[in-house]
């Protein structure tokens, strides 16, 4: 047989076993890994080692990004299909161990059809060529006033980038960034240098240590990164407007001493450098990303803000490094891990620092605490978000309704067992994911007693389970047109992960965060006077952490 017959027979012979292959697979479909607030969220059969993400940005960010996307992953039973969560972008192609693979779509899933089945127990490379698209309308890239950043809490990152986007598989991470060379570009973990190919700039950045999906983190602008030492020579790096340099300074210079608090708290900050990155853009929120926080610019710039006010948002933001970023939440039902830890953190904080009363605060939550889970469900089991507002799952109960718990659980167990406990948390959890039910466990064993009726009292009961020790303590009952099922990325920072400014009065749930108007700036508007006591300084939902 002459050797181009031999060639087309073989091609078609492989097209006919592909066509064969296909038609004995099941339509292709979008998968999850079952959490109940996000049922398509995350994939099985595989566990993701590392992500490595090429984009190239040419100056416009109103533009798609070209981008390639390399997923190493160890796979976990036999694949023939492999799902990855990924929509908005444009595919341009697929290799699954360097060899061609079929790809198509299936709701928000990138569905990939290898040539071979590949088989459980074996390293797998996946490399995807596509755009990243920077419209930012439900989370990922966030357009600034000079370039982009990354807000992908709860479910963007596949927005941006194909992946395993769910926080209970994490994974290293490398970035390369190429920018026009007036650019700067910044992300995760340290960078790795820089190169320069004519008119361009590629910067290279890597974690340390493992990562989810949603805390993933890019900066593309005009900025200037400053660099300073905190605790045990931390590199601490912040990445702020070039313009704003020296007016952000004042801001800047308090992270090593509120590191040095929260490492009294806690122990050791858990990664390897950490910063602040202050973005020209109106997102009504702040957002944990991890190493490197997302604030707006308007945060610091803003008169209005009194300044322990700020400083309370900035520890809010750094408590998650340790709550929500080291010890990642194995499901979003979790969350209230998150922000109930940061939102105690900040309270306490704001206390030691500006004698804002902890125990007002938590009077005062506990006052709304059960208009709280009408509206939104118990702290463990929140209610769903509203479709198409993901961050709707970010609400008053996640916050203050989350801190509540701590507060009650430290007048349960008392605080020398609430800080061992603390402490044992992170410590025993660095670098993975944890369970309500892992931590409820440790509290127990810390105690010497078990607390199962109490937690399930105080994380799934739909009424506030008395206060210890403070039997005074009344929760008012929910009133019709009082509630609200959720945030809007504008309505509330907590939406976003940090506070927002108290009211000066009583409030109804909802309202010192302008929930009731749907307007982040009205929220703030309601300000609080420097002094005052508030009910709340983050009602409703980091961008992250929010």
């Amino acid at each position: 047989m002459p050797f181009t017959s031999r060639r087309l027979r073989a091609a078609l012979l492989a097209a006919a076993s592909a066509t064969l292959v296909a038609a004995t697979l099941p339509p292709p479909e979008p998968l999850g890994i079952g959490d109940p607030l996000f049922p398509h969220l995350g994939n099985p059969g595989y566990d993701v080692l590392t992500y490595d993400l090429d984009f190239t940005y040419r100056g416009d960010n109103t533009k798609p990004l070209d981008a390639i996307t390399r997923i190493s992953a160890l796979t976990t039973q036999r694949l023939k299909r492999i799902n990855l969560d990924f929509t908005q972008g444009t595919v341009r192609s697929v290799e699954v161990d360097g060899a061609p693979a079929e790809f198509t779509t299936a709701g928000e899933d990138l569905v990939i059809t290898p040539d071979e089945t590949v088989d459980a127990e074996a390293r797998m490379l996946i490399t995807v060529r596509h755009t990243s698209d920077t419209n930012g309308k439900e989370g990922g890239w966030v357009r600034t006033t000079d370039g982009l950043a990354m807000a992908n809490q709860a479910n963007a990152a596949h927005r941006v980038f194909p992946g395993n986007d769910h926080p209970a598989d994490k994974a290293h991470f490398t970035f390369r960034i190429t920018v026009p060379e007036r650019l700067t570009a910044v992300a995760n973990g340290l960078s790795e240098g820089t190169s320069r190919q004519g008119a361009t700039t590629t910067w290279t950045y890597r974690t340390r240590h493992p990562m989810a999906t949603e805390l993933a983190q890019v900066s593309i602008g005009d900025s200037a990164v400053v660099h300073r030492e905190g605790p045990h020579g931390l590199p601490v790096r912040d990445v702020v407007p070039a313009a704003d340099r020296e007016r952000l300074e004042p801001w800047l210079k308090k992270t090593p001493g509120q590191l040095r608090w929260m490492e009294r708290q806690v122990g050791p900050y858990p990664f390897e450098t950490y910063g602040v990155l202050i973005a020209g853009a109106d997102t009504g929120f702040e957002l944990e990303t991890q190493t490197l926080t997302l604030f707006e610019r308007s945060l610091f710039t803003r008169p209005e803000y009194p300044e322990w006010y700020v400083d309370s948002v900035m520890v809010h933001e750094l408590a998650h490094q340790w709550f929500g970023n080291s010890v990642s939440p194995r499901t979003w039902s979790d969350l209230w891990l998150n922000e109930g830890h940061a939102t105690w953190y900040e309270a306490r904080y704001a206390q030691e620092h500006a004698e804002q009363s902890l125990e007002t605060r938590m009077r005062n939550a506990y006052g709304r605490s059960d208009t709280w889970r009408a509206a939104g469900g118990p702290p463990a089991a929140p209610e769903p978000p509203t479709p198409g507002q993901q961050i709707s799952l970010f609400r008053p109960v996640v916050y203050d309704g989350s801190a509540l718990v701590l507060y009650a659980l430290r007048q349960e167990i008392g605080e020398s067992a609430f800080g061992r406990l603390e402490r044992d948390w992170v410590r025993i959890h660095r670098d993975g994911t944890a369970t309500t039910a892992d931590f409820t466990s440790l509290a127990s064993r810390t105690a010497g007693r078990d607390l199962s009726a109490f937690f399930t009292a105080w994380l799934y009961g739909r009424k506030t389970p008395p206060m210890p020790g403070r039997p005074d303590w009344r929760s008012d009952p929910p009133r019709a047109g009082r509630t609200s099922p959720g945030v809007t990325a504008h309505a509330s920072p907590a939406a976003t992960g940090h506070a927002s400014p108290p009211a000066t009065g009583p409030a109804t749930p909802g309202d010192s965060a302008g929930t009731a108007r749907g307007d982040r700036d009205a929220a703030r508007d309601a300000r609080h006077r420097p002094g005052a006591v508030t009910a709340s300084l983050a009602p409703p939902r980091s961008a992250t952490g929010r």
